[in-house]
């Protein structure tokens, strides 16, 4: 019999916030961490916005010496992981080491590192490349400190998914817990790409919003105006547990994960198919495996990247699956205020999905000024709503056609 897995823990460094309180208050409230690009001269870049974490410090949390040794993603998912450790409450120690594990990804993780040590390379030569460069930027060193940090000896893993990587990290974490593997995990994503090389790329596809003149305005998922995705950053991370070892340290248990769900589109390398289909099959994969029917579901946190294919077909895609029922489910998009956190949307997002549960209240979908007559759901537009929520879904869709989505519920013992 699958063993039940809750949510103890949230911890978060986001565009809006340096932690949970923080970037919820500020999702709640409709208010935009997108602004102007400050890391690099963006003169010759088509979009010059982003979506920056602001007055980070890690060395609050992390040593200097051990800094130098991590490219930016990492201090994002100690901080978020630390976060959501303290507010758990769950202690790491000899009694329980080996059956706490850590699964976080990132979809680029050292990105900044790569570009600067290229460039050293390129100028200075071979023998000025720090031996660090390595395990600054390889992904699983993410994962890899937070346990260093902690102590947990449990499953150490990392998935690397494109936009999917946070969902798929914390349904990876939940199927260890359902089959035994570790009693709790530490998974989420992180990331930590707005950078030359990558504004650039994005830019490439045309994938990017170019609303430079109205940075808050620019991310508008499902409106007829949107025009591109803006790119964010950041990490977002959850304390799972195995509920009888919750409940026997009298864990504040803050919502059950009721289901994962995973697909592949098999079509193309960066679009969707029309009519999601690999979206559809992920959403019926997370209600038959969290036991649901389409009417169970108050809300959906939409992948909703602002983008035309993605907002329309996701919205296909939920007509698909709920039939009548789409129409009376709420759904927003907090990428239009977090901007596209890339592979920690997902660990961000997941944390939304449990707030909506835990306060009753659904974020809104900011920028909804001129609805797209194709998408034609209830975006919770531009104001928060109070609402009771048993069922939460969080879609997360990636490069290659991954699709990853969780489902959360209302604790019931």
């Amino acid at each position: 019999m699958k063993r039940r897995v809750v949510v103890t823990g949230l911890g978060m460094v986001t565009p809006l916030g340096l932690d949970t309180d923080e970037s919820w208050t500020a999702l709640i409230n409709g208010r935009s961490g997108i602004a102007p690009i400050t890391r690099f001269d963006t003169s010759d870049y088509a979009t010059k916005i982003a979506a920056e974490v602001k007055g980070f410090d890690p060395e609050k949390r992390i040593d200097r010496k051990e800094l130098r040794k991590m490219d930016l993603f990492i201090p994002y998912a100690i901080v978020a992981a630390f976060e959501a450790l303290e507010r758990s409450g769950l202690v790491i120690d000899e009694s329980n080491a080996e059956r706490v594990g850590v699964v976080v990804g990132s979809g680029l993780g050292g990105l900044p590192y790569i570009e600067k040590y290229a460039a050293i390379l390129r100028t200075k030569g071979p023998r000025r490349i720090t031996p660090f460069f390595i395990p600054m930027v390889i992904v699983n060193l993410a994962p890899g400190h937070i346990s260093i940090l902690t102590g947990a000896k449990g499953p150490n893993s990392c998935v690397v998914t494109a936009c999917a990587t946070g969902t798929h990290c914390i349904g990876d974490a939940y199927r260890m817990i359902q089959y035994g593997d570790a009693d709790a995990v530490i998974a989420g994503g992180t990331e930590a790409t707005i950078t030359p090389l990558a504004v650039a790329g994005f830019n490439a596809m045309r994938a990017l919003s170019t609303r430079n003149e109205e940075p808050e305005r620019a991310s508008r998922p499902f409106d007829l105006g949107r025009d591109g995705f803006v790119i964010g950053e950041g990490s977002g991370i959850v304390i799972l547990e195995e509920m009888e070892s919750a409940l026997a340290r009298d864990a504040n248990i803050l919502a059950e994960v009721a289901g994962f769900g995973m697909s592949g589109d098999a079509f193309h390398i960066t679009a969707p198919p029309e009519g999601g289909l690999g979206a559809v099959q992920c959403m019926r994969n997370v209600l038959k495996d969290g036991g649901l029917n389409p009417e169970d579901v108050s809300y959906i946190n939409a992948h909703g990247t602002s983008t035309a294919f993605n907002d329309l077909f996701e919205t296909q895609a939920i007509k698909t699956v709920f039939g009548e029922a789409a129409y009376s489910l709420a759904v927003s998009s907090s990428k239009s205020m977090t901007g596209h956190l890339l592979g920690a949307a997902g660990g961000i997002e997941a944390v939304f999905a449990v707030k909506a549960i835990m306060e009753g209240v659904l974020p809104p979908t900011v920028n909804y000024e001129e609805p797209d007559p194709e998408c034609d759901l209830d975006y919770v537009p531009n104001e928060a709503r109070e609402i009771r929520v048993d069922v939460a879904i969080s879609n997360s869709f990636g490069f290659g056609g991954t699709n990853a989505c969780l489902a959360f519920r209302k604790f019931v013992p």
